[in-house]
Protein backbone atom coordinates (compact mmCIF):
# COMPACT_ATOMS: atom_id res chain seq x y z
CA UNK A 1 0.00 0.00 0.00
CA UNK A 2 1.36 3.43 -0.94
CA UNK A 3 1.83 5.85 1.96
CA UNK A 4 0.34 9.16 0.73
CA UNK A 5 1.18 11.11 3.89
CA UNK A 6 4.42 12.22 2.22
CA UNK A 7 2.38 14.93 0.48
CA UNK A 8 2.07 16.71 3.81
CA UNK A 9 5.81 17.14 4.30
CA UNK A 10 8.52 19.27 2.70
CA UNK A 11 12.08 18.31 2.01
CA UNK A 12 15.14 20.54 1.61
CA UNK A 13 15.25 22.02 -1.88
CA UNK A 14 11.52 21.74 -2.45
CA UNK A 15 9.58 24.94 -3.21
CA UNK A 16 7.34 25.80 -0.30
CA UNK A 17 3.76 26.89 -0.98
CA UNK A 18 3.03 30.60 -0.84
CA UNK A 19 1.64 31.75 2.47
CA UNK A 20 0.24 35.05 1.22
CA UNK A 21 -2.70 36.21 -0.86
CA UNK A 22 -1.23 37.00 -4.28
CA UNK A 23 -4.15 39.22 -5.33
CA UNK A 24 -3.88 41.25 -2.13
CA UNK A 25 -0.13 41.66 -2.55
CA UNK A 26 -0.51 42.82 -6.15
CA UNK A 27 -3.17 45.34 -5.14
CA UNK A 28 -0.76 46.76 -2.57
CA UNK A 29 2.00 46.91 -5.20
CA UNK A 30 -0.35 48.57 -7.69
CA UNK A 31 -1.40 51.23 -5.20
CA UNK A 32 2.20 51.95 -4.27
CA UNK A 33 3.19 52.56 -7.90
CA UNK A 34 -0.04 54.45 -8.47
CA UNK A 35 0.51 56.81 -5.54
CA UNK A 36 4.24 57.46 -5.91
CA UNK A 37 5.07 56.62 -9.51
CA UNK A 38 7.57 54.07 -10.79
CA UNK A 39 10.83 55.93 -10.26
CA UNK A 40 9.94 57.14 -6.77
CA UNK A 41 8.97 53.65 -5.59
CA UNK A 42 11.76 51.54 -4.12
CA UNK A 43 11.84 47.85 -3.28
CA UNK A 44 11.80 48.91 0.38
CA UNK A 45 8.51 50.74 -0.31
CA UNK A 46 7.07 47.61 -1.88
CA UNK A 47 8.26 45.46 1.01
CA UNK A 48 6.60 47.80 3.48
CA UNK A 49 3.38 48.00 1.46
CA UNK A 50 3.07 44.23 1.07
CA UNK A 51 4.59 43.05 4.33
CA UNK A 52 6.82 40.66 2.38
CA UNK A 53 10.58 40.38 2.39
CA UNK A 54 12.68 41.08 -0.67
CA UNK A 55 13.33 37.39 -1.22
CA UNK A 56 9.63 36.58 -1.22
CA UNK A 57 8.84 39.38 -3.67
CA UNK A 58 11.66 38.44 -6.03
CA UNK A 59 10.85 34.76 -5.78
CA UNK A 60 7.16 35.21 -6.52
CA UNK A 61 7.10 38.11 -8.97
CA UNK A 62 10.60 39.09 -10.04
CA UNK A 63 12.23 42.49 -9.74
CA UNK A 64 10.64 45.93 -9.43
CA UNK A 65 10.22 46.31 -13.18
CA UNK A 66 8.54 42.93 -13.55
CA UNK A 67 6.23 43.77 -10.66
CA UNK A 68 5.24 47.03 -12.32
CA UNK A 69 4.57 45.37 -15.67
CA UNK A 70 2.38 42.76 -14.01
CA UNK A 71 0.15 45.26 -12.22
CA UNK A 72 0.16 47.65 -15.19
CA UNK A 73 -0.97 44.91 -17.58
CA UNK A 74 -3.72 43.79 -15.21
CA UNK A 75 -4.90 47.36 -14.70
CA UNK A 76 -5.04 48.06 -18.44
CA UNK A 77 -6.96 44.89 -19.27
CA UNK A 78 -9.49 45.44 -16.48
CA UNK A 79 -9.96 49.09 -17.49
CA UNK A 80 -10.97 48.19 -21.04
CA UNK A 81 -13.24 45.38 -19.87
CA UNK A 82 -14.94 47.71 -17.38
CA UNK A 83 -15.68 50.33 -20.05
CA UNK A 84 -16.96 47.72 -22.49
CA UNK A 85 -19.28 46.27 -19.85
CA UNK A 86 -20.57 49.73 -18.90
CA UNK A 87 -21.38 50.60 -22.51
CA UNK A 88 -23.00 47.29 -23.44
CA UNK A 89 -26.63 47.38 -24.44
CA UNK A 90 -29.08 47.66 -27.32
CA UNK A 91 -28.76 50.11 -30.21
CA UNK A 92 -31.52 52.22 -28.69
CA UNK A 93 -29.92 54.39 -26.01
CA UNK A 94 -26.33 53.70 -27.08
CA UNK A 95 -25.51 57.37 -27.57
CA UNK A 96 -27.01 58.31 -24.21
CA UNK A 97 -25.08 55.51 -22.48
CA UNK A 98 -21.88 56.88 -23.93
CA UNK A 99 -22.79 60.45 -22.96
CA UNK A 100 -23.64 59.46 -19.39
CA UNK A 101 -20.43 57.47 -19.10
CA UNK A 102 -18.36 60.46 -20.22
CA UNK A 103 -20.21 62.75 -17.82
CA UNK A 104 -19.40 60.30 -15.04
CA UNK A 105 -15.72 60.46 -15.99
CA UNK A 106 -15.91 64.26 -15.87
CA UNK A 107 -17.40 64.20 -12.38
CA UNK A 108 -14.87 61.65 -11.14
CA UNK A 109 -11.96 63.59 -12.64
CA UNK A 110 -12.96 66.71 -10.69
CA UNK A 111 -12.99 64.92 -7.33
CA UNK A 112 -9.98 65.80 -5.12
CA UNK A 113 -9.59 62.12 -4.22
CA UNK A 114 -8.87 61.32 -7.88
CA UNK A 115 -6.15 63.91 -8.43
CA UNK A 116 -3.55 61.15 -8.70
CA UNK A 117 -5.14 60.23 -12.04
CA UNK A 118 -5.20 56.68 -13.36
CA UNK A 119 -2.33 54.21 -13.43
CA UNK A 120 -2.54 54.01 -17.23
CA UNK A 121 -1.86 57.73 -17.60
CA UNK A 122 0.80 57.78 -14.91
CA UNK A 123 2.67 54.78 -16.23
CA UNK A 124 2.46 55.97 -19.83
CA UNK A 125 3.74 59.47 -19.11
CA UNK A 126 6.61 58.20 -16.97
CA UNK A 127 7.79 55.11 -18.84
CA UNK A 128 6.43 54.82 -22.38
CA UNK A 129 9.25 56.84 -23.94
CA UNK A 130 11.88 54.34 -22.78
CA UNK A 131 9.93 51.13 -22.16
CA UNK A 132 8.54 49.41 -25.24
CA UNK A 133 6.32 47.07 -23.23
CA UNK A 134 4.62 49.94 -21.43
CA UNK A 135 4.21 51.86 -24.69
CA UNK A 136 2.72 48.86 -26.49
CA UNK A 137 0.36 48.01 -23.64
CA UNK A 138 -0.76 51.64 -23.31
CA UNK A 139 -1.46 51.92 -27.04
CA UNK A 140 -3.36 48.64 -27.01
CA UNK A 141 -5.43 49.93 -24.09
CA UNK A 142 -6.21 53.23 -25.79
CA UNK A 143 -7.24 51.31 -28.91
CA UNK A 144 -9.49 49.13 -26.78
CA UNK A 145 -11.17 52.15 -25.21
CA UNK A 146 -11.55 53.75 -28.62
CA UNK A 147 -13.12 50.57 -30.00
CA UNK A 148 -15.69 50.58 -27.19
CA UNK A 149 -16.62 54.18 -28.05
CA UNK A 150 -16.76 53.38 -31.76
CA UNK A 151 -19.07 50.44 -31.11
CA UNK A 152 -21.51 52.70 -29.24
CA UNK A 153 -21.42 55.26 -32.04
CA UNK A 154 -22.05 52.56 -34.65
CA UNK A 155 -25.08 51.45 -32.66
CA UNK A 156 -26.29 55.04 -32.38
CA UNK A 157 -25.97 55.51 -36.14
CA UNK A 158 -27.81 52.25 -36.80
CA UNK A 159 -30.62 53.40 -34.53
CA UNK A 160 -30.80 56.80 -36.20
CA UNK A 161 -29.41 58.89 -33.34
CA UNK A 162 -26.45 59.89 -35.51
CA UNK A 163 -26.54 61.05 -39.11
CA UNK A 164 -26.04 58.38 -41.75
CA UNK A 165 -22.86 60.11 -42.94
CA UNK A 166 -21.32 60.16 -39.44
CA UNK A 167 -17.98 58.37 -39.18
CA UNK A 168 -17.94 56.39 -35.89
CA UNK A 169 -14.20 55.73 -36.18
CA UNK A 170 -13.25 59.39 -36.37
CA UNK A 171 -15.80 60.39 -33.76
CA UNK A 172 -14.60 57.63 -31.44
CA UNK A 173 -11.03 58.89 -31.75
CA UNK A 174 -12.20 62.41 -30.91
CA UNK A 175 -14.07 61.20 -27.83
CA UNK A 176 -10.99 59.26 -26.73
CA UNK A 177 -9.06 62.54 -26.78
CA UNK A 178 -11.80 64.19 -24.71
CA UNK A 179 -11.79 61.23 -22.33
CA UNK A 180 -8.04 61.48 -21.73
CA UNK A 181 -8.16 65.26 -21.54
CA UNK A 182 -10.74 65.21 -18.76
CA UNK A 183 -8.33 63.46 -16.44
CA UNK A 184 -5.41 65.70 -17.37
CA UNK A 185 -7.20 68.98 -16.65
CA UNK A 186 -9.03 67.45 -13.69
CA UNK A 187 -5.67 66.71 -12.05
CA UNK A 188 -4.84 70.40 -12.40
CA UNK A 189 -7.96 71.32 -10.42
CA UNK A 190 -10.50 72.12 -13.14
CA UNK A 191 -13.98 72.27 -11.60
CA UNK A 192 -16.70 69.72 -12.29
CA UNK A 193 -19.01 72.09 -14.15
CA UNK A 194 -16.27 72.96 -16.64
CA UNK A 195 -15.37 69.31 -17.21
CA UNK A 196 -18.99 68.30 -17.73
CA UNK A 197 -19.38 71.26 -20.08
CA UNK A 198 -16.57 69.88 -22.23
CA UNK A 199 -18.43 66.59 -22.55
CA UNK A 200 -21.74 68.26 -23.37
CA UNK A 201 -20.09 70.43 -26.02
CA UNK A 202 -18.47 67.40 -27.64
CA UNK A 203 -21.80 65.57 -27.85
CA UNK A 204 -23.68 68.65 -29.05
CA UNK A 205 -21.35 68.75 -32.05
CA UNK A 206 -21.85 65.14 -33.07
CA UNK A 207 -23.65 64.96 -36.44
CA UNK A 208 -27.24 64.21 -35.53
CA UNK A 209 -29.85 62.80 -37.87
CA UNK A 210 -32.00 65.53 -39.39
CA UNK A 211 -35.63 64.74 -38.64
CA UNK A 212 -38.03 65.27 -41.50
CA UNK A 213 -40.94 67.61 -40.99
CA UNK A 214 -44.35 66.05 -41.31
Amino acid sequence: MVDRTVNNFYFPGMARPRTFDEAQVLRAVRDQFWNKGYAATSMDDLMQATGLGKGSLYGAFGDKHQLFLKVFDTYCVSSVESVKKTLEGPDAGALERLRQYMLGVATASAAPANRRGCLLARGTSELAAQDAHVADRALETFRGLEAAFVRCLEQARAHGDLAAHADPQRLGAMLLAVFRGLEAVGKAGMDEASLRGMVETAFEHLPARVKRRR
